[in-house]
């Protein structure tokens, strides 16, 4: 299949998506079914197309005139990808699987279109309803800000110091053009292919020996501001699948206690392989029982409680931009109650001068600063960690300039930091 032929497909995607309120990954598994001659590389150059007009979408349609299906595609050709009319009116002329012919509004907007005039939502390709929310937090630089969360996210790794040190990963992973990542002393960036796929890592001998893990350099720096120490008493109180369990793992060199939960046990089954294979040794993970309280003996013994909070994840839409047109207001009061449920259950295992890290992958003011505010309010005798010096003793003082307003946490971008987007705060708890 051509460029041509690919367009057709991925505005049959849109479509689908549009009409039947489908995900992106079930509208592409779909059209994958009903159209088996497509090979893998076809339908990886589809998903491609799909998500970059996904990404972005607002500045799309302000540049086309137009938001519908076919526009979004097309303008993703002339926009992200530099396709111009001349390219795209022969492409088309020369393939039977193609879309209809440019108009002339299409050919007129390709040549003219720009973002002259935009709102900041258009230039940072996001919900208009978001607009007040971000300006909280990045205030005129929001439009930029967003903007970076628009591109495609690189692969990346954090070497398991339990086996190897960052030398011999870089060795073992050169075949795939990996460097170091800018920030993180312990991250590996490899070169996505030009589909936009990262290489199949997990199929390795540096993967399958444990000595790298998956992980987004912001998600290892978050798992370092919370300085996990050996010897300590550590829980992971929203592991999931287990990738901040497995950097706190090995922060503190396999000495202390760590442990794992989750209250849905379904998100938890991939944490017993990984530490496998991990070589972690001192992880006890704990899955939910019912009506039983199964953390009851840990209470007030935690030195270190990291809460990895449910949140909306609009700092991972760079992943999964699909997620950041699906978003609806009423999901940000949800994600704010369990987070203040989460929060108030951690507080109950932290012991006196004890730490609590809070964590989310959201950019939204209301599930961080917000969040923090309203815990100190309820839980007095927790006081804030000022995040700049947190950045400095967990050794990223380059960190230490993205503190918030109040200074409570620190805000990773795409654009500041060149990682998905987080934020991390930390407290203490009166000794």
């Amino acid at each position: 299949m051509k460029t041509a032929a690919h367009a057709a497909a991925a505005i049959e995607v849109l479509a689908e998506m549009a009409s039947a309120r489908r995900p992106a990954s079930d509208a592409l598994k779909n059209w994958g079914t009903a159209h088996r001659f497509a090979g893998s590389r076809d339908r990886a150059g589809i998903a491609s197309l799909v998500y970059d007009a996904l990404r972005h979408r607002a500045s799309i349609a302000w540049r086309m005139g137009d938001d519908s299906p076919r526009a979004l595609v097309l303008g993703a050709l002339a926009f992200v990808r530099g396709k111009n009319a001349e390219y795209m009116a022969a492409a088309i002329a020369d393939s039977p699987h193609a879309p209809e012919p440019l108009t002339e509004a299409e050919q007129h907007a390709f040549i003219h279109g720009t973002l002259d005039g935009a709102p900041e939502w258009v230039r940072g390709d996001y919900p208009e309803w978001l607009d007040s929310h971000f300006a909280r937090v990045f205030g005129e630089e929001r439009g930029a800000e967003l903007s970076a969360m628009a591109e495609r996210a690189p692969l990346d790794l954090r070497v398991n110091v339990l086996k190897a040190d960052r030398e011999q990963a870089l060795k073992a992973l050169d075949h795939l053009g990996a460097s170091e990542t800018p920030i993180s002393p312990l991250g590996i960036r490899i070169n996505l292919l030009d589909d936009g796929r990262g290489p199949p890592v997990q199929s390795e001998p540096a993967f399958l020996k444990g000595l790298v893990e998956v992980q987004d350099e912001g998600s290892q720096l978050a798992a370092m501001i919370a300085a996990a120490a050996p010897g300590e008493q550590v829980i992971d109180l929203c592991a999931g699948a287990g990738g901040k369990t497995l950097a706190l793992s090995g922060g503190m060199n396999n000495r202390g206690q760590l442990f794992a939960y989750d209250r849905d046990i379904r998100r938890l089954a991939p944490l017993h392989e990984r530490a496998e294979r991990a070589g972690v040794r001192n992880l006890q993970v704990r899955s939910p029982r019912g009506q039983q309280d199964v953390m009851a003996d840990l209470v007030g013994k935690a030195d270190l409680v990291l809460v990895d909070a449910p949140c909306t994840g609009t700092g991972t839409w760079r992943r999964n931009p699909d997620a950041k047109w699906r978003l609806r207001p009423g999901s940000i009061e949800v994600r704010q109650n369990e987070q203040d449920a989460a929060l108030a259950d951690a507080a109950r295992l932290v012991k006196p001068g004890g730490r609590l890290a809070y964590i989310t992958c959201s950019l939204l003011p209301e599930e961080n600063d917000d969040r923090l505010a309203s815990f100190r309010t309820t839980h007095p005798e927790f006081t804030t960690l000022p995040a700049q010096e947190a950045a400095i003793t967990a050794g990223l003082p380059a960190l230490a300039a993205y503190a918030n307003a109040d200074g409570s946490g620190l805000v990773l971008t795409p654009k500041r930091t060149g990682t998905d987007g987080f934020f991390v705060g930390l407290m203490r708890k009166a000794g």
